[in-house]
């Protein structure tokens, strides 16, 4: 299977693997069966309230046009709020593993999203063979609206990998040895507020990095007789270097 390549801001090379053009197929066939259970759902509570509510069936033909839109709007939004929302997951990505990604490795903007699901409308044109020849035929397996968004769709295992973060991978020896096994159960949110903390240079840095520290000492049930500052930066490293070991 194709990969692709990602070059980080920090020149650090990494292969992502595309979803093929079956798991992408499958995944949003399985979304269109949730869009078809909600449009019926709809369908079926606007035939009991005509039939049931009383004077329902007086109210205007443009009242019920609104109503129609308002009721069908979680559906016409589908793909855009699923991936807007859940990182890059719809439903049928999530079943399947898939997210999506900037070409970059970096979660997309709104722009991103909202340009994806905008498109979808030409990917799906005459039966979806737009965007499954544009799949094929592409080197990353990307859609019209991935090639205009700059996104790609890749297997969810690997996506915590590239976004890791990097500043600091060049202070990693060959030889280098974590000091803190702990480190591994960090999250790449923790990482970052971490790295935010210890490079924020202003009055209260040394207040702010104390507090830190001892939340990080419970949570990781560690306390070892170091200065706080240097224990933030060893954390950041034993992270990095088990984050490199997946790679």
């Amino acid at each position: 299977m194709a990969e692709s390549t990602i070059i980080t801001g920090q020149y650090v090379q990494i292969d992502q693997t595309p979803a093929s053009v079956g798991e992408r197929i499958l995944a949003r066939f399985i979304d269109i069966i949730l869009m078809s259970l909600y449009y019926f759902s709809v369908y079926a509570f606007i035939g009991v309230y005509m039939e049931y509510i009383p004077y329902a069936h007086r109210i205007s033909s443009d009242s019920m046009w609104i109503l129609v839109l308002v009721l069908a709007a979680p559906a016409l939004l589908y793909s855009l709020l699923w991936e807007l929302f859940n990182h890059g997951r719809s439903p049928g990505k999530k079943l399947l593993g898939l997210r999506v990604v900037m070409k970059d490795g970096t979660a997309p903007s709104f722009n991103a999203y909202l340009l994806r699901w905008l498109l979808l409308a030409v990917d799906i044109s005459l039966s979806q063979c737009i965007g499954v020849l544009s799949i094929l035929l592409t080197k990353n397996n990307q859609r019209i609206g991935d090639l205009a968004a700059g996104t790609l769709v890749i297997k969810e295992k690997n996506y915590h990998r590239i976004n890791v973060t990097l500043d600091e991978f060049r202070h990693l020896s060959v030889n280098y040895r974590p000091v803190f096994p702990q480190a591994e159960n960090l999250s790449l949110e923790q990482i970052n507020l971490i790295n935010q903390t210890l490079f924020r240079y202003d009055p209260e840095r040394s207040q702010r990095i104390r507090e830190l520290a001892f939340k990080v000492r419970q949570f990781l049930r560690i306390n070892p007789p170091m200065d706080d500052e240097a224990l933030l930066q060893i954390l950041t490293r034993d992270y990095q270097y088990y984050a490199l070991e997946e790679i």
